[in-house]
């Protein structure tokens, strides 16, 4: 029998794993980018969150939450059963998705909220030091060194704020060194450090290695900057790690909401050449956030996904 490249495919896609192999075998072009996927954004399934990241050749997966509980709080038979996952799609980990500052500050506490985006987490200051060790030991166990942080549930007043956050931000950088690992501070419109100003700011003041960003230019729009090119001169050069989502505005209403990646009106375009021009080396996580009419999380990072890849294409 003569194996056709049309009949092998064929063959694949009747054993279940045509979409995988099929990208490969069309051989997509090489990524400007160390592109991987916030694996809960995709399912809490972990197994098929890989999958689906395979599946269009990326190399890396960011961990946060799997099998609907938090990266922190996962038994090590789960652990073990996950790195051996990651393994088997061949994918490395870029970064882990703490809960580490995302609670209120001793000095300071929030106003409470109806609801907080915790991500099946329920820590306090009080534990930041046993976060902080576990964090490391599971950086280790899954072959990276960066770690991913907050700045506390943002207060009225972030400036009032500020001293204490740096504080501990600092002492926590202190540690990171010692252990020979980097924090990357989110900025998080819902925690004190939210936009690239407030990013680039706190990451000059403490001044550390150990210590960089992982810039989310969406997020700084929820709290009215301009992501780029004003929030990206802020923190320009200064993150090992950034995250890639996309914003539009209600034409009717005013309001915000998620959109898939060139759905929106933040210039990705512009964003991605300015990193190719300063030779960005670190990575990035696609965090979808965007869901369709049917809630249909997988699909909805698809189409997300999809957008981005067509974006990078403008950029070749």
């Amino acid at each position: 029998m003569t194996w056709t490249r049309r009949k092998f495919c064929s063959l694949l896609a009747g054993a279940g794993v045509g979409t995988a192999l099929g990208r490969s075998a069309r051989g997509e072009s090489k990524l400007p980018f160390k592109l991987g996927i916030i694996t809960d954004e995709i399912t809490q399934d972990f197994q098929k969150a890989l999958q689906f990241i395979s599946s269009y050749s990326l190399h890396y997966c960011e961990l946060r939450e799997l099998w609907n509980k938090n990266l922190m709080n996962l038994s090590q038979e789960q652990l073990d059963r996950a790195k051996a996952l990651i393994a088997k799609h061949r994918l490395r980990v870029s970064d882990l998705g703490t809960p580490l500052f995302k609670y209120n500050l001793p000095e300071m506490p929030a106003q409470p909220r109806e609801k907080r985006d915790t991500f099946l987490a329920n820590f306090t200051d009080q534990d930041t030091e046993d976060l902080l060790r576990r964090s490391f030991e599971l950086a280790r166990f899954f072959g990276t060194d960066i770690v991913r942080i907050f700045s506390y549930w943002r207060v009225s007043d972030p400036e009032k704020a500020y001293p204490h956050v740096r504080a501990r931000l600092a002492k926590a950088a202190e540690t990171a060194a010692q252990e020979r690992m980097v924090l990357v501070i989110e900025n998080e419109p819902e925690c004190n450090i939210g936009t690239g100003r407030e990013l680039g700011r706190i990451l000059r003041d403490v001044n550390s290695s150990s210590l960089r960003g992982n810039w989310d230019p969406a997020n700084a729009v929820m709290l009215g900057e301009v992501p780029y090119p004003d929030g990206y001169r802020q923190v320009r050069g200064m993150f090992a790690h950034m995250h890639v989502k996309d914003v539009k505005k209600d034409p009717q209403s005013g309001k915000l909401a998620w959109a898939p990646v060139g759905g929106g009106f933040i210039d990705w375009v512009g964003q991605f050449k300015a990193l190719r021009g300063d030779e960005y080396t670190g990575t990035m996580s696609l965090e979808t956030h965007y869901r369709r009419p049917d809630g249909n999380t997988l699909e909805s990072t698809r189409e997300s996904l999809e957008g981005l890849l067509h974006v990078l294409k403008q950029i070749e």
